[in-house]
């Protein structure tokens, strides 16, 4: 039973790891980041329930606190990013001083 979501859980890391080391628009970087992170999630809900913990269940919503600062910042960098070089790529990122 657990095998299913380990594989799942497996195959959304592996997707956002994929997507970050090949994409170049910093939104879908991002994306690909949260991909990464909900695959963690599930890995780790899956164990908890497997183990009958809430431990994991809480790390999750731990997990999803960051995950909103996260993605808050990381869009606001998007909005700098094309406010001031009218493009969303990695490249422009490396322009940025301060």
């Amino acid at each position: 039973m657990i095998s299913s979501y380990l594989l799942l859980a497996v195959s959304l890391f592996a997707i956002g790891v994929l997507g970050v080391l090949v994409r170049r628009n910093v939104l879908v970087v991002l994306m690909c980041l949260e991909l990464m992170l909900n695959g963690v999630n599930l890995a780790a809900v899956a164990f908890s329930q497997q183990l009958q913990n809430a431990d994991g269940q809480v790390l999750v919503m731990v997990s999803f606190a960051i995950a909103a600062a996260e993605v808050t910042v990381g869009l606001v960098i998007i909005v700098l990013l094309y406010k001031n070089f009218y493009a969303t790529a990695t490249d422009a990122a490396q322009n940025l001083n301060g």
